[in-house]
């Protein structure tokens, strides 16, 4: 049984991050349909697939010729960050019974993942996780998908001058507040550095998960080295 007031908190904590849901999801709406895709496949990737970095590559890929299989690849390959965020939040939600389970990793994105660990990091009550990840979870899918069928409605009448590629930074811009402790500034920085150079250096999708790794490594080797302190007994 899901706890209201749990069910509440988190989708209050969710709501800043709509700032940057709302225009990126917009953008997943309205680039399928100004590539000649019918509104109906851009609200289906974002019902599906909900991610916006991997919709925007599955199209890109189909919209210059390339196969089905070669944008499923693309898209599983930017979005393998999910299996380390799986296995993260299995040491706080794997009590809940698979159906549960399941439908949290369905609505899991990068954010809702944050949030989460954040405010569960040194709690070791179990009761209302869920409810707080439902919470956020489903208010930022609900507004992704609304933003996407706004957005599928508006189409190609987006001006090529509006400057839409902001709204991915913008999504991860109200993270930062989490960053808290030194091992997460260290995760932060050497992750995100590392994620651009790869991608300089022509690692394409690979770059994410070449951050993602160097990140965890990093803040793993900065909690090593500054394990927090002991709480009093």
């Amino acid at each position: 049984m899901l706890s209201l007031t749990e069910v509440r908190a988190g989708a209050g904590a969710a709501t800043p991050m709509l700032l940057g849901v709302v225009p990126f999801g917009l953008v997943a709406g309205a680039v399928p349909v100004s590539h000649g895709f019918s509104g109906w496949v851009a609200v289906g990737l974002s019902t599906m697939v909900f991610a916006g970095a991997s919709q925007l590559a599955i199209v890109d890929v189909l919209a210059q010729g390339g196969s089905a299989a070669v944008a499923i690849l693309a898209a599983w390959t930017i979005n393998l960050r999910m299996v380390l965020y799986s296995a993260s939040l299995a040491t706080f939600l794997g009590h809940e019974p698979v159906r549960r389970r399941l439908g949290a990793a369905y609505l899991l994105v990068d954010q809702v993942y944050a949030m989460s660990v954040s405010r569960w990091s040194g709690d070791e009550r179990a009761d209302g996780r869920l409810s707080f990840y439902m919470g956020a979870a489903l208010l930022t899918w609900a507004t992704w998908v609304a933003s996407t069928i706004a957005g599928a409605l508006v189409g190609s009448a987006v001006p090529d001058a509006v400057p839409l590629d902001f709204t991915l930074p913008l999504v991860f811009i109200v993270l930062v507040p989490l960053l808290v402790d030194r091992p997460a500034v260290v995760a932060a920085v050497v992750g995100g550095t590392t994620a651009v150079v790869a991608a300089e250096l022509g690692a394409g999708p690979l770059s994410t998960i070449v951050g993602a790794v160097a990140g965890i490594a990093a803040g793993a080797w900065a909690d090593a080295r500054h394990p927090p302190p002991a709480l009093p007994s």
